[in-house]
């Protein structure tokens, strides 16, 4: 198996070289770089996996980078991690919608971030798993799901997601009717070893309703139970 490439972008060069140095040292292909404008450069020539990705850069900062890469049909599904001395849940709410798989606080723990990212890929390869063992269409009213795909279409018109958000509606509609709690759902789809707290649910959820809901304040596919979590329903069943 080819080993993946992860591009580590920090400003500060013993946080660069701390977490290059274990990535390395676990196996994976690093591009290190200390902005993000050379970053973009980088790109042109590289291919990557993952990005580790500072928000206080100098020039042009993290979220800005991301929305850059974002824009473009080759790093459009590429998984984000967010590094931030911002702990603010602002700052991690932005940095979620945007499409980012993780957000972690420095300071942090190398074996924390270490796990998330194995947890990022694990999610990633279990999808495709999933996607090549059961190759099918969920259609609900106006919902289509085209697992083989990887695409989304609300009446015909096809919704850009990310790979996370994909999997947790793809999750939810392979279990239609059941409801799932937050930490089950970060069980499930963030991994056993995710230490996130269930507001990350929560802000992928309002953002996946955002993109699939007529009227995201009144939901009809993914739908929140009091007290309970999340579960999706086929809206033309009730009529």
């Amino acid at each position: 198996m080819a080993k993946k490439t992860i591009m580590v972008i920090d400003d500060q060069p013993e946080i660069l070289e701390l977490v290059s140095f274990t990535l390395q040292k676990e196996g994976y292909e690093v591009v290190p770089v200390e902005d993000a404008e050379k970053a973009l450069q980088e790109l042109k020539e590289k291919d990557v996996d993952m990005f580790i990705v500072d928000i206080m850069l100098p020039n042009m900062d993290g979220f800005e980078f991301v929305r850059n890469i974002r824009a473009s049909d080759k790093h459009k599904l590429t998984p984000v991690i967010f590094l931030s001395a911002k702990g603010e849940e602002f700052d991690k709410v932005l940095g979620l919608e945007l499409g980012a798989d993780d957000y972690i606080v420095k300071p942090f723990s190398i074996r924390e971030l270490l796990a998330r990212i194995r947890a990022v890929f694990r999610r990633i390869q279990l999808g495709t798993v999933v996607k090549e063992e059961k190759p099918k269409k969920i259609v609900a009213r106006d919902l289509e799901i085209d697992i083989d795909k990887y695409e989304v279409r609300v009446k015909g018109k096809k919704v850009s997601l990310t790979p996370l958000e994909f999997d947790l509606l793809r999750f939810l509609a392979e279990n239609e009717g059941k409801v799932f709690s937050r930490d089950v759902l970060l069980d499930k789809l963030w991994g056993y070893d995710y230490f996130g707290d269930t507001r990350t649910v929560d802000v992928h959820i309002r953002r996946l309703r955002t993109k699939i809901e007529d009227d995201p304040s009144n939901p009809r596919y993914v739908v929140t139970v009091r007290g309970k979590g999340y579960k999706f329903r086929d809206p033309g069943k009730e009529e």
